[in-house]
């Protein structure tokens, strides 16, 4: 339907296939707000494989009645960010963006300026990079009709004055059926279908990939899936609602071309609400 608004970007099919798993990695999170309406959220992972520690805090404000939002962040690779959003406020739909970042260590600076407009059946959207060697502009544009969508995104590099990136999509999407076709810089070509399962491939010069997953519903509260590539990797999924705002989820990635080779994959997340 037109009341539909249109992503901004170009979505590959991703709701079985990037399953939010965590294979070998510790992660956890917390939110909470303040009774001024000040949120303050953190979270830490660590890399079994890597064993590096990360970390991120971030704190927001906003000023509803002048559509402002002030965030401020900080990681523990010690980098700065600043960002101050208006919505809104010269034009319905209209948000304008300044996102800096800063780190001490090295002396770096970086600044973005981000434009979107959103209505509703078109997403515009335009952000320019800061650099002293000349700004990288990135704009992109959805347009929904019915139950059509297109859009186009593109990069464009200042400093050697041509784009350095430029896709396209098409997608058709009713209730219980959706298709979506990609094709980026001219030279990879993709697609997927979704109705019930999803069937997926992409083609680039050098290889072509193709992959199928599938979720079942048990209950209102379990779900399973599936999925397997022509790379031969297969991964299957449980997740179950333990209680309102507790979830948790099992996972398994197998090489399927060396079943006794070694390689396989476990995965559990525990997520929690409140």
């Amino acid at each position: 339907s037109q009341g539909r608004t249109p992503d901004p970007l170009f979505p590959r099919p991703h709701l079985y296939f990037q399953q939010r798993i965590w294979f070998w990695v510790g992660e956890t999170g917390c939110e909470t707000k303040s009774c001024s309406g000040v949120e303050f959220s953190t979270s830490g992972s660590f890399n079994r494989d890597t064993g590096k520690v990360t970390g991120t805090l971030e704190n927001k404000c906003k000023w509803c009645e002048y559509g402002l939002t002030f965030t401020e962040k900080w990681n523990t690779d010690n980098v700065l960010g600043t960002e101050i959003a208006v919505e809104d406020q010269i034009c319905q739909g209209l948000k304008l963006t300044f996102d800096t970042t800063f780190s001490p260590n090295t002396g770096k600076k970086s600044g973005k300026i981000k434009l979107s407009y959103k209505r509703e059946c078109i997403n515009l959207g335009c952000d320019v990079d800061f650099d002293f060697a000349g700004p990288a502009i990135h704009g992109s544009a959805v347009f929904g009709y019915e139950v059509w969508l297109a859009g186009f995104h593109m990069t464009f590099d200042s400093t050697k004055s041509k784009l350095t990136r430029n896709n396209f999509a098409v997608g058709y999407r009713t209730g219980d059926f959706q298709l979506h076709t990609n094709v980026n810089d001219g030279t990879e070509f993709g697609g997927s279908i979704y109705q019930k399962i999803i069937l997926a491939w992409t083609s680039g010069t050098n290889c072509t990939g193709f992959g199928i997953a599938a979720k079942y519903q048990l209950d209102p509260t379990a779900s399973i899936s599936a999925k397997v590539n022509n790379s031969s990797l297969i991964g299957v999924g449980y997740s179950q609602t333990l209680r309102p705002g507790v979830k948790l989820t099992l996972s398994a990635l197998v090489e399927g071309k060396g079943i006794n080779a070694g390689g396989h994959k476990l995965g559990l997340a525990l997520e929690l609400e409140a």
